[in-house]
């Protein structure tokens, strides 16, 4: 059965890279526009294995999105990886301690991104 993987992105060129690349890697994807399109996703019942969000998102952006899934029991181990602009030490200590599992700066290499999601999942 494949992995579910779940990307989170504003920009709809972006969701569609991202989601292509993981379904060429093998991937069932599910795709949100922002955050809270993600939360209600998965507090509706949907599964994922993994999730690849952005950080900077309307609505509800991709630290809050992190902290808030951490906050719940069934998530609490899902790998979650941030694909962002941003790349400050700042940031990525703001996404350690949110409980990111890891950060890559877009533009992404679609090769490494499954290898990084591969990585993730074994």
């Amino acid at each position: 059965m494949n992995k579910t993987v779940m990307t989170v992105d504003d920009s709809p060129s972006i969701r569609q890279m991202v989601a292509m690349t993981l379904r060429m890697g093998g991937y069932a994807v599910v795709e949100a526009a922002d955050g809270a399109e993600a939360l209600d996703k998965l507090a509706g019942g949907v599964h994922v294995d993994a999730i690849v969000t952005d950080q900077n998102m309307p609505h509800v952006d991709g630290l809050t999105f992190t902290r808030r899934l951490r906050g719940q029991a069934q998530h609490a181990r899902t790998p979650i990886l941030m694909l962002t602009t941003e790349s400050s030490a700042e940031m990525k200590a703001a996404g350690r301690a949110a409980g990111l599992t890891g950060w890559m700066v877009k533009p992404f290499d679609p090769q490494t991104l499954i290898a990084v999601i591969g990585k993730v999942l074994a």
